[in-house]
């Protein structure tokens, strides 16, 4: 594998087809070699040598124990959202958690009961709606309205009667949005918690993309939104520096939440990654610089996008997102049913995510990753345009 650059490059550059195919992660060992895999959220990219330093030096000194209950992580997230969003996490009001999703399981655990409606926009994340079913709760999908924004309208009638079924009991919010990689506005945000008061509904965020968010555009952590004081976010490290097999999230409330987040079993924490809470805390104190180059790189490959299949693609309708590096791609005038991912993997070699697993409004839509090199983007779209003159086999 190649030696790392300096961390003053594109990470995105770094590594060859042969590098990337040496791996052995799941997203390129699911598929056969001939297959290009833009589907799983992860980049293709060395994370910034700080941390790799900090887990060489964990391991060399045998530091691979459990974890200390220290507000080290807390203090990072504080470091990092200050400089980027100017807000500041209390430490005092957090937990660190295992992963996000252990996070958002836990929480929704404490503020809502089974048999409760619990309100996601769609397409919305797939695993939200996993945990939500499997807690015995009931997902209440409400629709993105133009532009892939909030539909407060649409939002205010599902807090109204949780589609027939009362009044809900939580918003889970995803901020950014994934899949479409809407970045929610401090309007917004404002707006949906007024609304959320008004009707007595506890809100959500997953923000694991924050740091996601280029020069343009900017991420609103919600607990910084007036009438936020009884909500939860969930952050984490792992998305932004490509450190998504080092388990580890942060948990954040508001002032009056406290009593609920203090219900959250501790037996949870033996869960929780030494080795990752080490890697997430260098990359939010010494790898910055690391991501500000990643970002411009992005940002490269989200216009390259939006040009290739102008050109290769043209039925396909895309709306290029704020933050996150997922596109979410409309395929329905390819014809190619409510699954096109799959048409793609089979005539062109393409591993996309499919539509339908991000819920209602998935049907004849694929979540592209472009975290890749310019050049593995390329050829990925070029091969997707043979969809429309290779039969299926």
């Amino acid at each position: 594998m190649n030696t790392p650059a300096a961390d003053g490059h594109n990470p995105l550059r770094r590594l060859t087809l042969a590098d990337l195919r040496s791996k052995q992660g799941i997203k390129w060992r699911r598929y056969p070699e001939d297959v290009l895999p833009l589907w799983i959220a992860d980049m293709d990219a060395v994370p910034p040598t700080a941390v790799v330093d900090a887990v060489n030096e964990a391991l060399g000194r045998g530091d691979t124990g459990y974890p200390p209950f220290d507000p080290a992580f807390a203090h990072a997230w504080d470091h990092f959202a200050s400089l980027r969003w100017g807000w500041r996490v209390d430490p005092d009001r957090t937990l660190v958690v295992p992963s996000v999703l252990t996070g958002i399981t836990e929480t929704l655990k404490v503020i809502t009961a089974p048999g409760d409606a619990v309100v996601v926009n769609s397409p919305g994340y797939g695993p939200h709606l996993s945990i939500i079913r499997g807690l015995g709760r009931r997902p209440v999908e409400v629709p993105l309205g133009p532009g892939h924004r909030i539909d407060l309208d649409a939002l205010r009638a599902a807090f109204s009667d949780g589609a027939g079924g009362g009044r809900p009991g939580a918003l889970l919010l995803c901020s950014p949005h994934n899949p479409t990689g809407t970045v929610h506005t401090a309007a917004e945000l404002t707006a949906v918690a007024e609304l959320a008061g008004e009707f007595g509904v506890r809100v959500l965020t997953n923000e694991i993309h924050a740091p996601l968010v280029p020069a343009g555009a900017r991420h609103v952590p919600y607990l910084s939104v007036p009438g936020s004081d009884d909500a939860v976010s969930v952050f984490s490290a792992s998305k932004g520096w490509h450190l998504s097999g080092f388990r580890g999230g942060l948990l954040a409330w508001g002032a009056d939440s406290g009593p609920d987040m203090r219900r959250i079993p501790m037996d949870m924490l033996h869960e929780l990654s030494g080795i990752g809470v080490i890697a997430q805390t260098a990359a939010l104190n010494h790898g910055i610089g690391w991501l500000d180059h990643l970002l411009v790189g992005l940002d490269e490959n989200r216009r390259l996008l939006a040009e290739l299949l102008a050109d290769r693609l043209p039925e396909i309708r895309h709306r290029q997102p704020e933050g996150t590096y997922l596109a979410w791609l409309d395929c329905r005038e390819l014809n190619l049913g409510d699954d096109p991912a799959a048409a793609f993997l089979e005539r062109s070699r393409v591993a996309l995510t499919p539509g339908p697993e991000f819920g209602r409004g998935g049907e004849g839509h694929v979540r592209l990753n472009f975290a890749t090199s310019p050049e593995i983007l390329t050829d990925a779209v070029h091969r997707m345009a043979k969809v429309r003159d290779t039969p299926s086999l």
